[in-house]
């Protein structure tokens, strides 16, 4: 093997490594905040057969209207189910993909005529670095530890795979007009992924067929395309900035590089047409969560992301605090944004200024805010309004620029600063993975850096609802309620942890302002209903419970309801549901025992049978089912089921004194005198003061011969 191609394998494998190492603590963390939409609520990626699979939910989750990522979860059920360590090993397979896919991408770079004569004796090292330090940072943890943000990192490695590709296509044979003849080693550069897997039998096809190895990266780089088209909105960008990269160090302007590629952007141009159909297909936005007319103005939305790309810029110098979640913060006003706007403005005139007369800093520039452009301008996105997930490919763009700009300062000591700086990186990203070992300490975490978030007060909450600490909870709750008075899901999820803790006006309370902001919220209309049962208003509870059914016909909306209509003696309509409940979810014991119940109330006592039975098949200890079924088989003189029946209820509660008396009962009935006299002695002996055990006790010994 070349000393030369040697050290590109060892660059490659350091590289997948250190990143591995980086991120080998996150491998069990749960599943997060908007891992529940993208996996855990997901039904369309259970079976890998079905074309659902390519059409996620439309609720605006993560995986509305991006079939690629849904594609790729549906792979990770079908591997672990909802076992969480093959959706992360998954994410780090990515991002170390799309580490390497950069590396590729800016040593390539870095030999083009137009850069070699800086930095082409140092390419290798450079690419490496600037790999390194992009994979590393803190902030990248969030579009790698988060499985759902693997929208992020699965689109940027997308985005650099349609680079990669471009340069391996187009350089090998037009060069821009004002560049010398590139060098023979430069056409013969292996740093690539494919070239270092097969590095004998692919440089063998490239010399022996130039054209058709060509093509075949110019394919590459249109499926590329239309991957990333199917995974995430930010994609559309992608085709402006392969032109405006080969403009800039290949063509040498856009008519050049438009005139010699013109099929090539053509195809680039026709992937458009996948993500302008998942548009369409999903309304122009992703449900609730982006999209325009979702309540929050395109122009408040661009106020807001002045602020946001300042604080982007901030993190990527010193990423300290890290916050999982900004909420729905909106700025209102220009004078409250007027010096970060104004700043903004001046970078983007700077790199306006540079594509005509600094092209290769322009491209640095346009590539950080074009990347960002989809979802930091004007289109809302109104459930995270900022977000640093968001900086995962831009922040290549940065460190590139640091990497180069410290090479030409720093020649010698450039490699050992950027391994030190690589090593803080690690450690820093190794502690903060750490946040994610629960929902309590990364929201925890969150509320500490950013407690003006509603919505990272709100999921504090929670967690701290589902892990038992019921009075921390309910502080969180108040906080994210007088943080923001309208948010409908904090005020629902107080609602169902006073609800919980048997706080019936307060928890009506909350409930009821949930379903007062959000008339569609289904749960909100559910459990509003069983609160009102509980407080004995079940006519009120009724239109809540048809609402929700409207809003989501599942199995528990049609049982609570048909239970409450038997509560109100309207059987027919209340054995309807049952029925309807049974029919979604046909393992439900109450509905069962429900029905035989209102079988029972109607004078049908033979067709009770059945649904008692049914219970007991379901849920074989069902206390109920036991007892009717006990009485309705001795009134019908079938004694040893029903003494059957009572030795059950004895083995479930063995100190329960009427199963005891009621075998006795049974016993005697069957004439067996010894055996009902043990049962009436235990029963008494459970309960000595009951008069009517030792009544039968009294009988049960007459009786023997």
């Amino acid at each position: 093997m070349a000393p030369a191609l040697s050290r590109s394998w060892l660059r490659a494998a350091l590289l997948i490594a250190v990143v591995a190492l980086a991120y080998a603590n996150t491998l069990r963390a749960p599943f997060l905040f908007d891992d529940a939409g993208a996996v855990v609520n997901n039904p369309t990626i259970r079976s890998l057969t079905s074309l659902a699979v390519l059409h996620p939910p439309a609720d605006g989750s993560t995986t509305t209207g991006r079939p690629v990522v849904n594609l790729s979860y549906a792979l990770n059920y079908t591997v672990s189910g909802e076992a969480v360590w093959s959706y992360h090993a998954a994410n780090l397979a990515i991002h170390a993909l799309a580490a390497l896919a950069l590396l590729g991408l800016v040593r390539r770079t870095l030999l083009l005529p137009l850069l070699r004569p800086v930095y082409g004796p140092h390419a290798s090292s450079l690419a490496f670095f600037t790999a390194l330090l992009w994979a590393l940072p803190p902030l990248q943890t969030e579009s790698v530890t988060c499985i759902a943000q693997r929208t992020e990192s699965l689109c940027g490695l997308f985005y650099l795979l349609t680079l990669y590709a471009f340069v391996r296509f187009a350089p090998c044979h037009v060069l821009s007009d004002k560049a010398p003849a590139p060098l023979p080693e430069v056409r013969h550069a292996f740093s690539d992924i494919r070239a270092s897997l097969l590095p004998g039998a692919w440089h063998a096809i490239s010399d022996k067929n130039p054209g058709r190895s060509r093509r075949g990266w110019a394919v590459a780089s249109v499926a590329a395309c239309v991957a990333g088209m199917g995974t995430k909105e930010v994609m559309v960008t992608a085709p402006l900035v392969v032109l405006l990269y080969d403009r800039t160090f290949v063509a040498g302007s856009f008519a050049a590089a438009c005139r010699r590629r013109r099929p090539y952007y053509a195809a680039l141009a026709a992937s458009w047409g996948l993500l302008l159909g998942l548009q369409v297909q999903t309304g122009g936005g992703r449900g609730a969560a982006a999209g325009f007319g979702r309540g929050v103005s395109s122009w408040h939305y661009l106020l807001t992301q002045c602020e946001a790309l300042l604080h982007y810029l901030r993190l990527a110098l010193w990423p300290h605090p890290l916050v999982l979640d900004y909420g729905t913060t909106v700025v209102h006003s220009v004078t409250d944004v007027w010096w970060q706007g104004s700043l903004i403005l001046l970078l983007l005139a700077g790199t306006a200024w540079a594509l005509v007369r600094k092209p290769v800093v322009g491209f640095i520039g346009a590539w950080f805010f074009l990347i960002l452009a989809p979802s930091s301008s004007i289109v809302p996105l109104v459930t995270q309004t900022i977000a640093e997930h968001r900086l995962y490919l831009p922040l290549a763009a940065l460190t590139l620029a640091a990497v180069a700009a410290a090479h030409l300062r720093f020649p010698c000591p450039a490699p050992w600063i950027a391994g030190g700086l690589a090593v803080a990186l690690a450690a820093g990203t190794v502690a903060r993975n750490r946040d994610y070992r629960d929902a309590i300490n990364i929201w925890s975490s969150s509320v500490a850096a950013y407690p003006s978030s509603a919505r990272a007060q709100n999921n504090l909450g929670q967690a701290l609802q589902e892990a038992g600490h019921a009075a921390e909870a309910d502080a969180r709750f108040a906080r994210a309620v007088a943080l923001d008075s309208s948010y409908a899901a904090a005020r629902y999820n107080w609602g169902v942890a006073l609800l919980a803790g048997n706080r019936l006006p307060a928890a009506m309370a909350q409930l009821e302002a949930a379903v007062q902001l959000a008339p569609d919220h289904a749960d909100a209309q559910f459990n509003l209903g069983n609160a009102l049962v509980r407080a004995q208003r079940l006519a009120e509870a009724l239109p809540h419970f048809e609402r929700a059914l409207q809003l989501r016909p599942a199995a528990d909306v049609h049982f609570n309801l048909g239970l409450t209509l038997a509560e109100l003696k309207r059987d027919a309509a209340a054995e309807t549901h049952l029925r309807a409940a049974l029919q979604l979810d046909p393992t439900l014991a109450e509905a069962y025992y429900q029905l035989g119940r209102l079988a029972e109330r109607g004078g049908r006592g033979d067709q009770a049978l059945t649904p008692y039975a049914d219970t007991l098949r379901y849920a074989p200890e069902h206390t109920g089912a036991h007892q009717r079924l006990a009485l309705l088989l001795a009134q019908r003189e079938d004694f040893p089921a029903a003494a059957g029946h009572c030795r059950a209820l004895i083995r479930i509660h063995p100190f329960d004194a009427d199963a005891h008396a009621n075998l006795g009962n049974v016993l005697l009935l069957q004439g067996q005198s010894a055996a009902a006299i043990a049962s009436y002695e235990e029963a008494l002996r459970l309960r000595p003061d009951d008069r009517r055990i030792r009544e039968s006790l009294r009988l049960a010994r007459e009786s023997r011969p």
